[in-house]
């Protein structure tokens, strides 16, 4: 069993107006011995910023922005912009965050070539009640979970967790993204042909496209994507996230995967059990109870830092050796 360290609080809300409720979730990209972050900065009212701040070093805040890097400008972000991860694609930066409307949570995309101006894109999923799910998805060997009666057909379908892979895979852009309750992974040859049409298609044949499913324990509520695929040479290491239920209780934990180079759609190996779950007062005690939720990673050595989201109030990190983390899945 890999051993985990954690490594403390790296950030915390200040008296800034976009950030005085708590901060979290940060998308993360790594430039040598600088690492970046894109974090989600939550003010009074509930909405939500991302914001910037850079790292020297793994932990060592250098730089950290006095104003938001990205904002709600158009109707699908209304209420928020959240959860932002971040991968690089030949020599664009591509930055997907959850466009909050009030009703609908959508994963959207913005892109940049110099890492600070960004353009918006728009949403890369339908608008889509379940009602409309259910008449287009393909429910042949697929879990019931996926069409459960507590999804009445007026309720809003979220696509959340979108994370891309940092690079083209046999020439297509892939990308991860949840429906409820598991993570599905969808490949495209060019991000303009993610319309109506492809979706419609796609849930269509939905076994094809679910990657993982709750399974354990410590994953009987749901999955979702977390830090983007880090490309080693036994496969593409996934960290996500899970949340677990007991007694009407809900506790997050970040947890790992290991899919295959070549077809990422070939898990090769998973853990039994979480790397990392709610035990510090920072994670237990915050905005929301029990939560870790990882969303970026940064690579020093042998080490692999794993920044996460804690109590939904500040942002986390711990360490863990790769070698050892890939040892233990190439044997689960």
């Amino acid at each position: 069993m890999p051993v985990v360290k954690r490594e403390g609080v790296v950030l915390r809300a200040t008296d800034l107006y976009f950030e005085n409720v708590g901060v979290m979730n940060p998308g993360v990209y790594q430039d040598g011995n600088t690492v970046h972050l894109f974090y989600r900065g939550m003010r009074s009212g509930g909405r939500s910023v991302i914001a910037y701040c850079k790292l020297d070093g793994p932990l060592t805040v250098s730089y950290r922005a006095t104003e938001p890097l990205i904002v709600p400008e158009f109707l699908y972000e209304a209420h928020g912009v959240e959860d932002a991860r971040i991968v690089k694609i030949d020599n664009t930066w591509y930055l997907t965050y959850t466009a909050w409307d009030g009703r609908f949570a959508r994963g959207a995309l913005a892109i940049s070539t110099d890492l600070f101006l960004f353009s918006k894109k728009g949403p890369l999923f339908p608008r889509w009640t379940y009602e409309e799910f259910y008449a287009y998805a393909g429910r042949a060997n697929v879990s019931d979970r996926y069409f459960s009666s507590e999804f009445t057909a007026d309720l809003p379908l979220w696509f959340k967790n979108v994370v891309f892979f940092p690079r083209r895979i046999n020439g297509k852009l892939f990308f991860l993204h949840r429906i409820r309750p598991g993570i599905l992974i969808a490949g495209i040859d060019e991000l303009h042909l993610l319309g109506e049409d492809f979706w419609k298609a796609y849930v269509g044949e939905m076994s094809l496209h679910i990657l993982l499913s709750p399974e354990y324990v410590h994953e009987s509520h749901l999955l979702g994507a977390g830090c983007p695929p880090i490309e080693t040479a036994a496969g593409w290491l996934l960290i996500y996230h899970s949340i677990g239920e007991t007694e009407g209780s809900y506790y997050y934990f970040a947890c790992a995967a290991l899919l295959d180079l070549d077809d990422p759609r070939k898990v090769i190996g998973r853990l039994t059990y979480p790397l990392l779950s709610a035990e510090e007062p920072w994670e237990r005690y915050g905005n929301m109870s029990d939560v870790v939720f990882p969303t970026g990673a940064a690579l020093f050595g042998d080490k692999l830092y794993i920044y996460y989201g804690a109590g939904d109030s500040c942002v986390g990190a711990f360490s863990v050796d790769i070698n050892e983390l890939l040892d233990e899945l190439t044997q689960v």
